[in-house]
């Protein structure tokens, strides 16, 4: 999808009233269960657990305003968990160690000198 048609629909959903969003959300889902050629993008266990919840509020025809108080909760704590594991990936990416080096040979044990001949000295 082009920015142009990105832009101009996101326009769209932001003058409609949050009721009519949902009706937009279910013809979406509707046409991407007929038309779609692959499957939609997977998100991650937060984001499935919220829209998730989302849909059982829907069905139990809880008014807009507390279902996007609600999602919109956990939509914040999404974003402090992508910051954090943005961060903990700064973190560990700036204390891996540096690439090994191939180790450096060992030196020779040392020469233990030769043993010298058993002379019998009873003759």
């Amino acid at each position: 999808m082009n920015d142009i048609l990105k832009e101009r629909v996101w326009r769209k959903l932001e003058a409609l009233p949050q009721e009519r969003l949902y009706e937009v959300l279910d013809y979406i889902e509707f046409l991407e269960s007929k038309y779609a050629k692959q499957e939609a993008v997977r998100n991650d266990p937060l984001q499935k657990f919220a829209e998730r919840l989302e849909d059982g509020m829907r069905f139990r025809s809880v008014a807009p305003k507390v279902i996007n108080g609600t999602v919109g909760l956990f939509g914040t704590a999404r974003k402090v968990m992508q910051t954090v594991q943005e961060a903990g990936k700064t973190v560990l990416g700036d204390t891996t160690p540096p690439p090994s080096r191939p180790p450096a040979p060992q030196p020779a044990p040392p020469a233990t000198p030769p043993k010298p001949p058993e002379t019998n000295s009873s003759t």
